[in-house]
């Protein structure tokens, strides 16, 4: 395993991270245990959660995934040998019935987040906690253009890191970080730190994968310019690009199977890119799913690569992409398609 320094900060992780959005919906708590037994064996320290997961969320599953998590530390008894990074959710109205609904980085939900998730997860601190994407309208989650809402408010961003660094004082969490923050924001975080609002942000958790590479456009610089590295969700475009979609095939359980609301990837343009991603996965001999794994894992602005498997045999393979190295011609390959399908996938 390869390990990275987790922005500006004295902590290791591994270029793996341990994705964790479908256990307790379609992995149950026995999955997730095996799955962190596994990881941990072969060099993964990192694990990434939340507290809205499993995905695709509901009111009766909303911290689920955490609490497998925390039975696997109380368990296990490693809870030193984990980089735990989790999330809090931002405004959405699919949580009406969290905190009362009204979901901002106030210091009222803030805390009583920390402290739930702590609870959830049985232990005394978190490592890196994210904000989960922002309160303002941005374009993320399959939005491709930003919209302005000028009668949007949120919480000054001084005003957040300043109840955030009372966490880190109090011991209950080590590091901030990101989620589906685009350029703008991410600069003004970083300012607000500089000008000793609280602590420094030290990663952005984007989706990022061969089919979208929005992430490179304007904060690719910025995370390699102020070291706050990209943590990568979504690598296979929810299992994509390993093909096994192609030709309209629906495999059991698969997550596209079970949940088949998004319809983005299933789009004929995005079914089309699969399909010459593939293509020259096999013309160089190599699993599509590792291909498209093992490029970002050698982008110089990535920290950690967020992989997730509903089976074990999953897992192996995706941990297994931090051993590929792609060759110089296959890079310039992936470049040229890139030319043809920019972005196929917001």
């Amino acid at each position: 395993m390869e390990y990275r320094r987790l922005g500006r900060t004295d902590i290791k992780v591994s270029a793996i991270c341990l994705g964790t959005m479908t256990w307790g919906q379609q992995n149950s708590e026995a999955d997730g245990h095996a799955q962190m037994d596994y990881a941990l064996e072969h060099g993964v320290n990192f694990w990434d959660t939340a507290e809205m997961y499993p995905v695709p969320p509901t009111e009766e599953r909303f911290g689920n995934t955490e609490r497998i998590v925390g039975s696997w530390f109380a368990s296990r008894k490693q809870r030193d040998k984990v980089i735990l990074a989790t999330k809090i959710v931002g405004p959405d109205q699919r949580f009406k019935s969290v905190r009362g609904g009204d979901n901002k980085f106030d210091r009222r939900n803030i805390v009583a987040a920390i402290d739930d998730s702590l609870q959830r997860l049985r232990t005394d601190y978190i490592d890196l906690y994210q904000l989960h994407w922002p309160e303002r309208t941005v374009n993320a989650f399959g939005r491709l253009m930003y919209q302005h809402h000028p009668e949007q408010t949120f919480t000054p961003f001084a005003e957040v890191l300043g109840v955030l660094g009372e966490a880190v004082k109090a011991g209950k969490i080590r590091h901030v970080g990101l989620s589906n923050e685009t350029a703008w924001g991410t600069m003004r975080w970083l300012a607000a730190a500089e000008q000793g609002a609280g602590p420094r942000m030290v990663s952005i958790q984007n989706c990022y994968h061969l089919m979208n590479r929005m992430f490179e456009v304007g904060l690719a610089e910025v995370a390699i310019r102020e070291q706050i590295g990209l943590l990568a969700f979504s690598p296979l475009a929810m299992g994509t690009l390993s093909g096994k979609y192609l030709g309209g095939a629906r495999p059991d359980g698969a997550r596209m199977t079970v949940f088949p609301n998004f319809p983005r990837y299933m789009a004929p343009r995005a079914q089309e890119a699969t399909a010459a991603y593939v293509g020259l996965a096999r013309k160089h001999g190599l699993d599509p799913a590792q291909m498209a794994l093992a490029w970002i894992n050698g982008r110089d602005f990535t920290t950690a690569n967020i992989i997730g498997a509903t089976s074990l045999e999953q897992l192996k393979s995706n941990i297994a992409s931090i051993d590929l190295k792609l060759s110089p011609e296959l890079v310039r390959e992936i470049e040229e398609l890139h030319k043809v399908w920019t972005i196929p996938v917001p």
